[in-house]
């Protein structure tokens, strides 16, 4: 059975991309081009509309596998930033402050940083194994 879950785990990686990669794009979207947007539209050039066009623009990476690890880089950073920016000030506890998603988030994107993009990507097509493999 362990080695049915160890064979299984580059196309499970590239499935937790697509996944994540659907969420955040899917934010981007929201605020960018006010799509499913619900209550929130920030104002053009604002923070979170900065915020906003880089989960769409890092995000579509992200999602199709090019340039993975490095738009995983820049996402965790964002992530985090959203934690310390918007949730810390409340409370150190995400489980106070509503920022869980973001703390899980910026660490998943920390793991792609390393792990790279799974076999399903882009960047495997265009550059091979060596960087879309897991760690």
């Amino acid at each position: 059975m362990q080695n049915n879950l160890n064979s299984a785990q580059p196309a499970l990686l590239s499935a937790l991309r697509i996944a994540l990669g659907l969420v955040i794009f899917s934010y981007g979207m929201a605020k960018i081009f006010h799509f499913h947007a619900g209550n929130f539209t920030p104002p053009t050039g604002s923070l979170p509309w900065i915020a906003g066009l880089l989960e769409l623009t890092l995000g579509f990476l992200f999602l199709v596998g090019f340039q993975t690890r490095i738009a995983a880089f820049v996402l965790s950073g964002l992530m985090a930033s959203a934690y310390f920016i918007g949730h810390f000030p409340k409370s150190f506890f995400p489980t106070e402050n509503g920022g869980g998603a973001a703390a899980v988030y910026c660490f998943v994107f920390l793991y792609f940083v390393a792990a790279g993009a799974g076999p399903f990507s882009l960047d495997a097509k265009l550059f091979g194994a060596r960087t879309a493999k897991t760690a």
